[in-house]
Order: C-alpha cells, then sequence, then structure tokens
C-alpha cells in the first residue's frame, strides 16, 4: 500500500513540477523572438530616420525660391571666390543655383540643389580649383571636362569660374549632313572669332558663341545647362554669364586648354 501511495502521489507532483519550468520557458521564447524581430527591424528603422534626418536638413538649408539675409551672405561669399551668383540680392535664382554647382564642382562634393552642411564647410574652407596648365598664359581659358568647369584666369589670377556642359558623348546625325559623336574636343586651342546674339546652326542656337575652332565649336550661352554633359560638343555657359563672358577675353587668340 505504501509503494501505492506513493507512485500515485508521484504521478500527481510530476505535472506540478513541470508547470514552472513550461511557464519559465514561455516568456524566454516570447523573449527571443521580440529580440529577432528588433534586430530585424533596427537597420530600416536607422535608414528611415537618416532619410528623414537628410530631408529635414535639405528643408532648412538654403535653397531656390528663398530670400533671405543668409542667400545675400551665401552669393557674396560665392562672389568673392570668383564664382557670379548674380545680383547680390538675397534672392536664390538661377544664377545662384548655378554658382552653387560651380563651386560643388571644383571642390570635388556631390552637385545640389540646395546648400548642404559639406559645402557650408568648403565656403569656409575653399579649395582653388586646379590648374590644367600651370605655364599656358597669365590670360587663358581652362575647361576640365571631368568636373565640367570652366576657369578664367586673367595676370595668372582666377577672374570666373563657371559651371558648364559639354559632349555628352551620344551618337547623333546632323540635318545639315554627316553623323558622329557628341564629343568635346581636348587640346590646346585659341579664340577665334565671337558672334553677338542667337547665332542659328544646323544643331541649334548658340547665344554670344565664342569660336575656338572655326566656327563650329565654341564656348556659348544656352538655356540649358544641366550637371551633366549634353551638349553636341560645343561648351555650353549659363546665360547670365554668356551675357558678359566675351567682354572678359581677348578674341580672338585668347588661349583655349580643354583637358
Amino acid at each position: 500500500m505504501r509503494r501505492l501511495r506513493w507512485s500515485g502521489m508521484r504521478r500527481l507532483w510530476m505535472p506540478l513540477l513541470l508547470v514552472p519550468v513550461i511557464a519559465a520557458a514561455v516568456p524566454t521564447a516570447a523573449s527571443a523572438q521580440t529580440t529577432a524581430r528588433t534586430a530585424r527591424t533596427a537597420p530600416a528603422a536607422r535608414t528611415a530616420s537618416a532619410a528623414r534626418t537628410a530631408s529635414a536638413a535639405a528643408a532648412r538649408a538654403l535653397q531656390p525660391g528663398m530670400s533671405r539675409a543668409a542667400v545675400k551672405a551665401l552669393q557674396r561669399r560665392l562672389a568673392a571666390l570668383k564664382y557670379y551668383p548674380g545680383p547680390i540680392d538675397g534672392q536664390f535664382g538661377t544664377d545662384t543655383l548655378e554658382a552653387v554647382w560651380a563651386f560643388e564642382e571644383v571642390q570635388g562634393l556631390p552637385a545640389h540643389d540646395y546648400v548642404t552642411s559639406a559645402m557650408q564647410w568648403a565656403l569656409a574652407h575653399p579649395k582653388a580649383p586646379r590648374q590644367l596648365v600651370p605655364r599656358g598664359g597669365a590670360n587663358r581659358i581652362e575647361i576640365n571636362l571631368s568636373r565640367e568647369v570652366l576657369v578664367l584666369y586673367h595676370n595668372s589670377q582666377v577672374q570666373l569660374i563657371s559651371h558648364v556642359s559639354t559632349g555628352g558623348h551620344y551618337y547623333f546625325c546632323s540635318p545639315g549632313g554627316g553623323c558622329g559623336y557628341a564629343v568635346t574636343p581636348t587640346g590646346n586651342f585659341r579664340t577665334v572669332v565671337f558672334m553677338a546674339g542667337w547665332v542659328h546652326v544646323p544643331l541649334g542656337e548658340m547665344y554670344n558663341p565664342v569660336f575656338f575652332i572655326g566656327t563650329a565649336f565654341a564656348i556659348h550661352g544656352d538655356t540649358d545647362v544641366p550637371l551633366a554633359p549634353v551638349s553636341h560638343g560645343c561648351v555650353r555657359i549659363p546665360m547670365d554669364i554668356a551675357a558678359f563672358f566675351h567682354k572678359l577675353v581677348h578674341v580672338p587668340g585668347e588661349p583655349v586648354y580643354i583637358r
């Protein structure tokens, strides 16, 4: 009888002993699942947070359409560094944006349509444009195809820095006959002739072109001077700069170096 009672009581106790073990295991498994979910969602959360931070920074940054004292200070700084931001009027328009692009290109910064924190730092610690031909003459024009930037030197000093758009390397056929790739030629050239106003050519129009190879390749104004190289081979400059660029260079004879 004692053996039967002990055996029966043991059968009753065993389930009761297992209950705490099972109860302890359930929270542990739930905690593991929660940790796994947290680990999976953490990178996504960090990415979303970074995106929101970048978006907020862009919203606070100086950008086109703004009108404030900080824009005027930006314009003054760019002008002092020989970029052309347009009138120093505190209005962030196309002229100022193109000057921002030119500055970013020279500094080796990614181009944006607003003033980034990296650009703010670079404005306080600017790098001079890299000289392509240091012994190319006191007065010369240098065009850097890899940076899409033009630098004009006068008396061996930087006089003007401008964003440009050069040959887009696409294949095209001219209405005047002949097909080829849109490439801006590299080499050493000289200005040949200046033509005032809009000049009509088979491939379109040029504003105030300063030609450096016959009357085929020129540095000229255009209403479309994007960050990407898109021209047929000429060197496009912003319209506001094209309005006076020809007055800053000697025509004919100013050296033009394209690298």
